[in-house]
């Protein structure tokens, strides 16, 4: 069953730094709707029901409806601020979508298969090396994520961008663009060399020294004892 997010909005009158602390302030987030050869509307959000919405990962990939009045668009979310700290959001933007336009968006990589992967049964260890790519199509073909398969894969193996399943109608920006990223690789991992603990250390320091330690001490030694017999002659 398809998911679809619905958000509620009001046109924002007012505008500046001013306008949006005080949005802010009263639990409302500042935002921006733009696209499809439309004058840009600024807009006002209920902050709740906002992060409400962003803790589900299809969010941010899916097309939203978005209602301004009694008019509904279909839009993305184009661009999301967050306070550096606090769970707070500061500015959203949403662009409008043509269905014969294409767009772009970056969508989720679910990297599936590792337990079946060679490489992992020989102890290898599975990197991820990208978390998301970025995509070109039709409004009706932006898929939720992208699978990526490395049940194949073995050890010192790279799976690349060029190698994904792709659906109908997506492509790749990257591979567009001559770049075939690699996407995960199997590896062994590095075997930790532990240091010794400084107790073994001092041990094996004092091991070291003994021999010229005993040889210095049996050289007092023997000074003494022929001392002694030059004493006993007189």
């Amino acid at each position: 069953m398809a998911i679809s997010f619905e958000l509620e909005a009001q046109p924002r009158q007012d505008k500046g730094k001013g306008a949006s602390r005080r949005l802010r302030r009263a639990d409302q987030v500042p935002a921006i709707l733009y696209g499809a050869g439309k004058e840009p509307t600024p807009l006002l959000l209920d902050h709740n029901k906002v992060l409400v919405a962003l803790q589900n990962e299809g969010f941010y990939t899916h097309i939203l409806t978005l209602k301004v009045g009694a008019e509904a668009e279909k839009v993305i979310l184009k661009d999301l601020q967050r306070h550096a700290y606090k769970p707070r959001v500061l500015h959203m933007d949403f662009q409008r979508i043509r269905a014969d336009e294409k767009l772009k968006m970056h969508v989720p990589l679910h990297f599936i298969g590792a337990d079946q992967a060679p490489g992992v049964k020989e102890g290898g260890l599975l990197s991820h090396l990208l978390s998301d790519v970025e995509v070109s199509c039709l409004p009706a073909n932006l898929p939720e994520f992208i699978e990526v398969d490395v049940s194949n894969l073995g050890l010192d193996q790279l799976l690349h961008l060029s190698e994904l399943k792709l659906p109908a109608g997506v492509e790749l920006v990257a591979l567009s663009h001559g770049r075939d990223l690699p996407v995960a690789n199997l590896h062994m991992p590095r075997a930790e060399v532990e240091e010794p603990a400084p107790a073994a250390a001092e041990a094996a320091a004092g091991a070291e020294g003994a021999p010229a330690e005993g040889a210095a001490a049996a050289g007092t030694e023997q000074k003494a004892g022929t001392e002694a017999k030059k004493e006993d002659k007189k």
